[in-house]
């Protein structure tokens, strides 16, 4: 079992969790037929996060040790909002990464990535999906919880 699904089951709400439930399978039925894709995640030292790594594995992604080989990157720390990002992210940008190349930089604000309540998680999985699968998931949380980062 996931500790998505067992994030679910303590639900006890039967019609939220079924709900919540259907999301997450959406998802993941969707991703069986795509390939994983590389991503790292970055706080504002340009350090790699592995807090969301169960999440991310869920969404489809593939947690990357090294910058350089990740297709994607997002940037995203707690008590950090999406606009302090935007002014603290070009700094931190290297053009020779392969996700600034690909323009697939990614600012995610610091509540959507707490993933610890079972509705929030499910938040949390749409929102890794479409940042990972731009154009197959569309939950409509561009621009509320995450952001693409225009790097060119």
């Amino acid at each position: 079992m996931s500790f998505l699904n067992a994030v679910i089951s303590r639900v006890e709400d039967e019609q939220l969790r079924e709900s919540l439930q259907d999301r997450v399978d959406i998802i993941q039925h969707k991703i069986k037929f795509m390939d994983k894709v590389a991503v790292a995640f970055l706080d504002t030292e340009n350090k790699l996060s592995k807090d969301l790594e169960g999440l991310i594995n869920e969404a489809g992604g593939v947690l990357q040790d090294d910058i350089n080989t990740a297709r994607v990157v997002v940037y995203y720390e707690k008590s950090t909002n999406m606009l302090q990002l935007m002014g603290v992210v070009p700094t931190l940008l290297n053009k020779d990464w392969p996700s600034v190349e690909y323009n697939r930089v990614y600012l995610w604000d610091d509540e959507a990535a707490v993933a610890d309540e079972a509705e929030v998680a499910v938040n949390a999985l749409e929102d890794i999906a479409e940042m990972l699968y731009p154009g197959y998931f569309i939950f409509g949380n561009e621009g509320k919880t995450w952001i693409s980062f225009k790097t060119q």
